[in-house]
């Protein structure tokens, strides 16, 4: 299948793309929903029943295996409206919808080409319609699971089987729902969870070489991608896309790598997918051998995507044409979308207004993951304002993210009261200076709760009850954000997409010199919290991360001396900001090797 755009919608937040298929896969465009929360999912299916007229029957936590089943019907519903709409737009019975379909395509797709110069005003579309049905498809509703997030579950006091876990009950709502798309799996791999993903029919290929739902992962690396491709081949799973991302550059939790950089790691995957192919396959063949499955007689499906920080047209033809991309996300600038993602109107404001300075990583995740933040979000107040209260801490409505088990017993999470008043009871036990329980404090009372916060902006969008989530919104965008202050349509942003008009900042730096400034702030960071004496573990680790952002910075100076495009600024600005970077990671190598001296005294000591 030819897809009709060449930019996906990845998964925002909780909420922010919780209902994005039902606004744009009509028109071909592919996005992710978060499987995170069953509870917002199940308000969200009975608003929408109820627009529509289609009969709703609750499904209470009282129901066995409720949580699978409010994501299976939430998904089924969210694919039945989809189709709908888009058998419409085939069916030529929709016109104004076939004709925004048409203008919304890339300039270089089947469609786009195909009505070049055709008045679509004067046109008679019922002539075409099984043109129409051969050459225009739906996007994808794909889904997304963050592995991280496997919580245990209980019924009155009693642990219930694994299956039963948060990740392992969606991944089982998905297996059973009638979509056809891509489970997109996050945070670093979950064996036990990949292991479950066997027992669905779903997710094997046929002899055809067709999976109905296609595992795609998001990597950080090559190497990443390589040993879980293939230890989920060795299970009969292939990994039908590589979703690479970058590890700072991004919005939401950032999985920071050792110095490597977007660029780099790119360009590894391109030339390395015959490689990746061709190895995971011969494993892959073997396991369906023994399990007596199909053996494709076609080739498999391998898209190579990525996402973090793209801003401009430039950025995105150069990302598909340079590393042979099959597709580039583009979160942070849809949350500025009405028509495709769902914001409340306070959170689209401060979006709107957020600068640089605004945006910031964060330790505000329970998770204990750096977490992309806008200053300013409401759900920080809320927080500050329990803290004045004396009541520190969430009630933890949802609980979702209770998994810290330092207290022994069922796991909490860092950020509930419950969690924050053991922990300011030991603080009470421990014989520390007034100014050292301040700061501890400070680092507690950081966490906030934000697997509600993620959601709460739909629920505020679409006037649904807040009584037990509360007002408060977290958002997660990333620090591409800062350059986006205008609320688009989904025109606006397709042709900004495809170098037809420009929404974003003239200031704005270019994709890998962003990211490779946040590195170098990252690990400077880093360098100043470190104690004077360095571990041997530390001094290899900051050794490995700087050595790493010096090869990357030299990949770039190659890169940006031989091409003429991808340009947001001059390449003379380009090469001399790399220059600058190369010297504070000097300046940061002397600073280590002082380090190393001290420690060498110290032990003589």
């Amino acid at each position: 299948m030819v897809n009709t755009h060449s930019f996906h919608i990845p998964v925002m937040g909780i909420a922010y793309t919780i209902d994005s298929p039902l606004k744009v896969s009509q028109y071909g465009i592919d996005s992710v929903i978060s499987l995170v929360d069953d509870i917002l999912l199940e308000k969200l299916r009975k608003m929408y029943c109820e627009k529509f007229k289609i009969p709703y029957t609750e499904i209470t936590n009282k129901i066995s295996d409720f949580r699978a089943k409010r994501i299976t019907s939430y998904l089924n519903l969210i694919n039945d409206l989809s189709k709908k709409n888009f058998q419409d737009i085939i069916n030529a019975v929709n016109i104004p919808e076939l004709k925004r379909y048409i203008n919304l395509s890339d300039e270089n797709s089947i469609i786009k080409q195909k009505f070049k110069g055709v008045n679509l005003d004067k046109f008679d579309f019922s002539t075409i319609k099984d043109w129409l049905k051969k050459n225009l498809h739906r996007g994808s509703i794909d889904v997304n699971i963050m592995t991280k997030l496997d919580k245990e579950n209980y019924i009155k006091g009693i642990k219930l089987p694994t299956e039963f876990n948060d990740a392992h009950a969606a991944l089982r709502a998905y297996a059973k729902s009638n979509l056809t798309s891509s489970i997109v799996l996050s945070a670093g791999m979950n064996p036990r969870l990949y292991s479950y993903i066997e027992q669905f029919e779903d997710f094997y290929p046929d002899k055809d070489g067709f999976i109905k739902k296609k595992i795609a992962l998001k990597v950080s690396d090559y190497r990443s991608a390589l040993i879980q491709g293939k230890f989920l081949a060795k299970k009969g799973l292939w990994v039908s896309e590589y979703r690479i991302e970058s590890g700072l550059n991004c919005g939401g939790h950032a999985f920071a790598t050792d110095g490597h950089l977007m660029g780099p790691i790119l360009d590894s995957f391109k030339n390395n997918k015959e490689e990746l192919l061709q190895s995971v396959y011969d494993i892959l063949k073997v396991a369906l051998i023994n399990k007596n499955r199909n053996i494709p007689n076609a080739d498999l499906q391998l898209k190579i995507t990525a996402q973090g920080g793209v801003g401009t047209a430039e950025e995105h033809k150069f990302l598909i044409n340079h590393y042979n991309l099959d597709s580039v996300g583009w979160g942070s600038p849809f949350l500025l979308v009405p028509e495709a993602t769902t914001v409340d109107e306070a959170t689209m404001n401060m979006l709107m207004d957020a600068k640089e300075k605004d945006l910031y990583l964060s330790n505000i995740s329970p998770l204990g993951v750096p977490f992309n933040s806008v200053r300013a979000n409401t759900k920080d107040a809320e927080k500050r304002k329990l803290i004045d209260l004396g009541k520190p801490g969430s009630t933890c409505p949802k609980k979702y993210l209770s998994l810290n088990n330092e207290y022994g017993g069922r796991p909490i999470c860092s950020a509930s009261r419950g969690f924050l008043n053991k922990k300011l009871k030991d603080l009470e036990n421990e014989n520390l200076s007034d100014k050292d329980i301040k700061l501890r404090k400070n680092v507690l009372f950081e966490k906030s709760c934000i697997c509600v916060g993620l959601g709460t902006s739909a629920l505020l969008n679409y006037n649904l009850d807040t009584e037990k989530e509360g007002k408060g919104v977290s958002v997660c965008p990333g620090p591409n954000m800062a350059y986006f202050s205008k609320k688009m349509s989904l025109e606006e942003i397709t042709k900004h997409i495809y170098e037809k008009t420009k929404f974003s900042d003239a200031k704005r730096p270019n994709l890998f010199i962003k990211e490779l400034n946040i590195y170098i702030k990252y690990i400077k960071n880093k360098f100043s919290e470190s104690n004077k004496a360095l571990t041997k573990k530390e001094i290899k680790y900051f050794t490995n991360f700087i050595n790493n952002l010096q090869s990357g910075i030299s990949y770039y100076n190659r890169l940006f001396s031989e091409i003429d495009e991808f340009y947001a600024v001059s390449k003379r600005e380009i090469l001399k900001s790399l220059y600058t970077t190369r010297k504070e990671l000097d300046n940061l190598t002397k600073e280590l090797d002082k380090k190393q001296v001290l420690k060498r005294v110290l032990v003589k000591v």
